[in-house]
């Protein structure tokens, strides 16, 4: 249940990015989200596939005008083969003229 490869974040999250994420999350059988965390900035999803996590990522800058920052992090060593393993992130961040029209318009 704790098992994750990739963090979306979400900075900052309104119910639309958050709804669609969440939706695309429940359409792919193979992928769950292990942790939803709540921050002062956003939200933060632990994705169980580092590919879902990226596509996800241009499918959100395609839908909403936002830039993605990607990095990666050196999680450990797999035993048998030595081969190293990482853990990422993927930060959405949404262009701040797009909040403030839909600030604007409520």
């Amino acid at each position: 249940a704790e098992y994750y490869q990739y963090i979306l974040q979400l900075r900052p999250a309104n119910e639309d990015l958050m709804n669609f994420v969440e939706s695309r999350v429940e359409k792919e059988k193979s992928v769950w989200i292990s942790k939803k965390l709540i921050t002062r900035n956003g939200v933060d999803y632990y994705l169980s596939s580092y590919k879902f996590a990226r596509a996800l990522g241009k499918k959100l800058k395609k839908s909403f005008n936002g830039e993605i920052i990607e990095s990666k992090k050196l999680f450990g060593r797999e035993r048998q083969s030595s081969k190293l393993r990482y853990r990422g992130t993927v930060c959405f961040r949404l262009n701040k003229d797009v909040e403030e029209v839909k600030r604007s318009s409520k």
